[in-house]
């Protein structure tokens, strides 16, 4: 286990951060990596948070166990396993930079035309997408999060349109990034990631990871729908800015 007290000094804000954002806050989850990988590497940080997200999976799947779309998860599925098997396949050729460029530049732009569209009219028509929608944005999930672990943005450009009743958007997502958390444990388990140093320093941070994660639930459950939404094309264009610019940063 990791003892250095270095690395507590940021791995526990970035576990308190991916816990809010798996309660219900999504978007802050992406800010927990970058964090963590300032005192280890970005493969170890990965694969540090890896259990912790499947312990924070446990508490909001099971918050949220009543009220997910199945619509949107089925329209999706197949997109996203095609997408995670062409970012496995893909990985050693596709160029990180390149991957979080794309994504933050996306995200930037959809947030934006959000919140114009809705500043212009407090109620914006819900879309319903079809299929096509479905398997498209499935397959910038599923390759995002192989490549880059991105899926976030993606997932919200697909969902956010939707205008989802709040528990119905916070629940989908967490039966959605539950189930994909659970399909990359055999390539970390293949890749010789799940070290015992690492497992163990994992579990160190459980009680952060159920608390922070817990406390997202409750503090989501007390926020008017029409302003989480806004919070989230907020926190949205904040990620994609920062995806950008490191996206930027390993092209250059």
């Amino acid at each position: 286990m990791i003892v250095e007290p270095l690395f507590y000094a940021a791995a526990i804000p970035a576990v308190i951060l991916m816990g809010l954002s798996k309660g219900g806050f999504a978007g802050l989850g992406l800010l927990a990596l970058p964090l963590m990988a300032l005192v280890v590497s970005p493969v170890q940080a990965a694969a540090i948070m890896l259990p912790i997200l499947l312990v924070q999976d446990v508490v909001t799947v099971w918050a949220y166990r009543r009220t997910w779309s199945g619509r949107a998860l089925a329209l999706l599925t197949p997109g996203v396993l095609a997408g995670i098997l062409l970012g496995t396949l893909l990985a050693a050729r596709v160029s990180d930079g390149a991957v979080k460029l794309a994504v933050g530049l996306i995200s930037i732009a959809f947030a934006v035309r959000r919140l114009w569209l809705e500043g212009r009219d407090a109620t914006p028509a819900a879309t319903r997408p079809g299929l096509a929608a479905g398997s498209f944005w499935g397959v910038i999930c599923g390759f995002t999060s192989m490549i880059a672990h991105a899926g976030g943005p993606p997932f919200q450009v697909y969902l956010l349109p939707q205008r989802l009743a709040r528990d119905v958007f916070v629940g989908t997502g967490a039966v959605f990034f539950a189930a994909v958390n659970w399909i990359k444990v055999p390539p970390y388990i293949l890749l010789g990631q799940f070290t015992p140093e690492n497992v163990w320093t994992s579990a160190a941070l459980f009680p952060v990871a159920l608390a922070s994660t817990l406390a997202g639930v409750w503090l989501v459950r007390r926020v008017r729908v029409e302003r989480l939404y806004a919070i989230i094309y907020a926190l949205l264009i904040l990620v994609g800015l920062k995806l950008s610019a490191d996206g930027l940063a390993g092209l250059l």
